[in-house]
């Protein structure tokens, strides 16, 4: 069984993407890399790392005075637990009226809507995915 996705908060994601960018980072350069849009203490930034490590989102690593932080989910996990939860709780799990929002509430070139018809074209040439417990 495959674990569930992460739903992070938005300190949360301000904080792991900091992460994404200095792994293995300490938490007072996290810190001084939110600086300009957080005015978050080295304290209070050590308290979310520790509090998204016991969550598993981050693991940690004690070298002597010094505690080393790393992801313990990828972008496109991370991406896409959001993507679920907006799905199951905003579009109570129906997904064409969740692209149909995200298509009249956004400014979409040709290319861009030349991308997502190609998108939609390769998954109709590869199949629909199998959900986890369908056999093949």
């Amino acid at each position: 069984m495959t674990p569930p996705l992460p739903e992070l908060t938005e300190s949360e994601w301000a904080v792991i993407k900091a992460v994404w960018e200095l792994e293995p980072c300490p938490a007072p350069t996290v810190q001084e890399h939110l600086a300009g849009s957080r005015d978050w203490s080295v304290s209070t930034v050590r308290t979310l790392m520790e509090r998204m490590a016991a969550k598993g989102l981050l693991t940690s690593e004690k070298l002597r005075n010094l505690t080393l932080y790393r992801s313990a989910v990828s972008r496109q996990q991370a991406q896409l637990g959001e993507l679920r939860y907006a799905l199951r709780n905003a579009f109570d799990g129906a997904l064409a009226p969740m692209v149909q929002c995200l298509l009249d509430s956004e400014r979409l070139d040709t290319a861009q809507l030349d991308q997502l018809e190609a998108l939609i074209a390769a998954k109709r040439r590869t199949g629909p995915a199998k959900k986890a417990n369908q056999k093949p």
